[in-house]
């Protein structure tokens, strides 16, 4: 017996193009322009899966899904939307949606989804044991304030998943991607987002102090100690504490670390009362955890308790087509924040902004941004504005003036990076072997 899938969108053109790809696909299919009319129809078609847009009239798909929820549990709900907010997505999957995908829909992205959701479907149907976490059978979605590159949709939807629960996280990826703000965001969207959001740079913090610093000390404890104070962990309550560059810490700290993972209890240095914590602990390292063990500076202990759930930042480097977006973003930013016009930038400046490696990432160009904004004055800004005199030439810069652009660049600046290797080049853009292809056919692309 085939699925059965219900499409609710109203807008005619996506319902109408989703409906005949589906039902060619073999699945039953019934089509609804409203969420009112899906709720009406539910019992009666009784689907595995419901693909909804989210912006709606009326019933709106958020409402929709709580509804879905509540009268047919068994029923799975794919959102598709217009819009990249990231706390749209991040919502999404907080409220139980099994994905959320980008219009306009990439049908083999699609496919994949439907197909995963459907798989999960028919195991717990059966009542076979969950599969393993191989990354194809799990959830997939969405990263940062903004940007719309897969990788980062792909973070941004286990943070909406991950957020609501006390799993520990572990953040990796290269200084200035943004992991204190991704920290942020996971406890802005959890269950205790009013308690304290408590962040230390283990590395910025003398071997000496960094016990205090987390559990705290009693009076008298060492020299200087002149009165009992709170630690980290206790000044946490139920929040967050986020232990940044915790790759740089000492085997004897860490060893202290895992106790408190391990037990949820600490003892204020020279203190004998113990104490508890329900902390929910977010670490992140630029570091390579799984070398630092095989050469003896990391405890593996540790590392599996912290890395429960992983989250690797890509370089800003890696999604040049999120760049711009980002300059516009952190321009309208620091305009708020200093005041005065928003400064026009001109269309060879933006190709040397996406054209520049930027090794410190969205923390580099972030400060470009701000410097700019404050030496232009409200005019135009220019190469000397952002200090790229090291970076190449504008003259050099592809013309990214549009979205064609911007991805026939970059999926040819991914194949040089793997030599014309078709196959890892896909895996590096996250697409299937025939969609690079047929992107190569597309842009008449040099292999």
């Amino acid at each position: 017996m085939p699925d059965r899938v219900m499409i609710v969108d109203h807008e005619d053109v996506c319902r109408e193009r989703l409906s005949h790809h589906l039902s060619n696909r073999g699945f039953e299919v019934l089509a609804v322009d409203s969420g009112e009319s899906a709720l009406s129809s539910l019992v009666r078609f009784d689907p595995s899966l419901v693909i909804s847009d989210i912006a709606l009239p009326g019933l709106d798909g958020f409402l929709l899904l709580d509804r879905i929820r509540t009268h047919a549990k068994g029923t799975d709900v794919i959102f598709i939307t217009s819009s990249s907010d990231v706390q749209v997505t991040i919502d999404a999957m907080k409220r139980g949606a099994f994905d959320s995908l980008l219009k306009p829909l990439d049908l083999e992205c699609f496919d994949g989804s439907v197909d995963r959701c459907l798989r999960l479907h028919h195991l717990a149907v059966e009542g076979s044991p969950e599969p393993a976490s191989d990354g194809e059978s799990m959830r997939t979605v969405r990263w940062g304030p903004v940007g719309s590159d897969a990788r980062m949709r792909d973070i941004y939807k286990v943070i909406g998943m991950v957020a609501p629960t006390a799993a520990p996280v572990l953040i990796t990826g290269e200084t200035g991607t943004g992991k204190e703000l991704v920290a942020r965001t996971i406890h802005w969207n959890g269950s205790f987002s009013d308690e304290p959001f408590v962040a230390i740079n283990c590395a910025a913090v003398p071997e000496t102090l960094l016990e205090s610093e987390l559990f705290g000390h009693v009076k008298g404890a060492f020299t200087g100690a002149v009165a009992d104070r709170k630690g980290r962990f206790e000044v946490a309550g139920q929040g967050t504490l986020f232990l940044d560059e915790i790759g740089d810490t000492s085997m004897a700290f860490q060893a202290k670390l895992l106790r408190v993972l391990q037990e949820h209890e600490f003892q204020p240095v020279g203190g004998e009362k113990t104490r508890t914590t329900r902390a929910r602990i977010v670490a992140a390292t630029n570091r390579d955890l799984p070398a630092r063990i095989q050469e003896g500076l990391f405890r593996e202990d540790l590392y599996f308790r912290l890395c429960v759930i992983e989250i690797t930042l890509p370089p800003l480097r890696e999604r040049p087509g999120d760049i711009p977006i980002l300059v516009n973003h952190l321009l309208d930013k620091v305009v708020r924040e200093i005041g005065g016009g928003v400064p026009v930038i001109p269309h060879e400046v933006m190709n040397a902004i996406v054209a520049h490696d930027w090794p410190g990432n969205v923390r580099e160009l972030e400060n470009a941004i701000t410097r700019a904004a404050l030496l232009a004055r409200g005019a135009a800004i220019s190469t000397d504005h952002l200090g790229l005199s090291n970076s190449r030439r504008a003259s050099e810069a592809p013309a990214l003036d549009s979205l064609d652009a911007v991805e026939s660049h970059h999926v040819q600046a991914t194949l040089r990076k793997t030599a014309g290797n078709k196959s890892a080049a896909a895996r590096a853009l996250q697409i299937s072997r025939s969609r690079l292809d047929r992107l190569i056919e597309r842009y008449d692309l040099v292999v």
